[in-house]
């Protein structure tokens, strides 16, 4: 038998898939106006709500703001002692409310409409007081809450949130809003550091770049890799581009080959053709070259082909690009 805290959750996601089922056939051509409205808006979608609605506006702000329409939540009641201030005239208002009829919203219409701001009520009832002085009417009516008691806002504020995304998705599309852009305003998140961090941002420069030149003895280039905590030395040529790389498990392979390499010439013994990577190359292809070709370590090279730096796994785990 199945129990009946489940039955209670398989019907409120009955009702509410419904619910945003049915909002698909109330999407019209103001849908349209809207999208048009928010995408050319000169200042900055303001977005209002009183308690549950006010949980949702705020979410839908975050969402337009982080996909490209520079948006921002103000509380209806902070509105009315002072807050009213951080609306300009080249802003557009999106007021959210299932009834169309909270007081903290109402009462501020006469205002809104002597500062010429133009306003989108998002509710259940086109004939509301909201709707009726709105320019701009989205519905998002539902047939029943998800409440046994059809009182506690469940449907109609998941209704809200899926409208919201809509509008914001459909204002990143006809921006041509991409990866790079979210990226650029999340430089915080995974997606940011991956899409922003270039290799010259972690790489190793100067002294920390185990270099050598064929001149130098094996103990020597020995001294440098031990120094540099890399476990690896690169040769490089007159011009500064690597030639060759020897790394501590070449030195492994050659002990236990019984390879009496001390005296030998570090041309001969270090491979050739090392594995590259230009500065300016995003930290994220580093990362990939480095599981492809099974190493710890890559060459950073400049334009030029100079060797400019080096870069680890262990500088993209701390820049937080793997």
């Amino acid at each position: 038998m199945t129990h009946p805290f489940i039955l209670s959750a398989h019907r409120t996601l009955d009702i509410e898939s419904r619910a945003l089922l049915q909002l698909k056939s109330l999407i019209d051509s103001s849908f349209v106006d809207v999208v048009n409205l928010f995408c050319n808006v000169k200042g900055h979608v303001v977005v209002m709500g009183i308690g549950k609605s006010g949980h949702i506006a705020r979410k839908i702000a975050a969402t337009l703001s982080s996909t490209g329409t520079p948006s921002f939540f103000v509380h209806p009641t902070e509105a009315s002692h002072g807050d009213l201030g951080m609306i300009t005239s080249q802003d557009v208002v999106l007021a959210i409310s299932n009834s169309g009829e909270v007081d903290e919203l109402t009462t501020l219409l006469p205002h809104l409409r002597r500062l010429s701001v133009p306003l989108v009520a998002m509710t259940s009832n086109a004939s509301s007081t909201l709707g009726r002085h709105a320019n701009y009417f989205i519905s998002t009516r539902v047939d029943h809450e998800a409440c046994p008691l059809n009182l506690a806002p469940t449907a109609s504020t998941t209704a809200q949130l899926a409208m919201g995304d809509a509008l914001a998705v459909a204002c990143l599309e006809s921006k041509g809003f991409n990866a790079s852009d979210f990226a650029s305003s999340h430089p915080g998140g995974t997606l940011g550091r991956k899409l922003l961090t270039r290799v010259a941002d972690i790489m190793r420069t100067g002294s920390a770049i185990p270099a050598v030149h064929s001149g130098t003895t094996m103990l020597e280039m020995m001294k440098v890799m031990s120094a540099s905590g890399l476990g690896l030395a690169v040769l490089t040529d007159v011009q500064q581009s690597p030639i060759g790389i020897f790394t501590d498990g070449d030195l492994r392979r050659e002990l236990s080959l019984g390879n009496d390499f001390v005296h030998q010439s570090i041309v001969s013994i270090m491979r050739t053709n090392p594995k590259t990577i230009h500065a300016s190359a995003l930290a994220v292809d580093a990362a990939s070259i480095m599981e492809g070709e099974k190493i710890t370590t890559l060459l950073v090279v400049s334009d030029s082909g100079h060797l400019v730096g080096v870069v680890n796994s262990n500088d993209l785990l701390r820049a937080k690009v793997i």
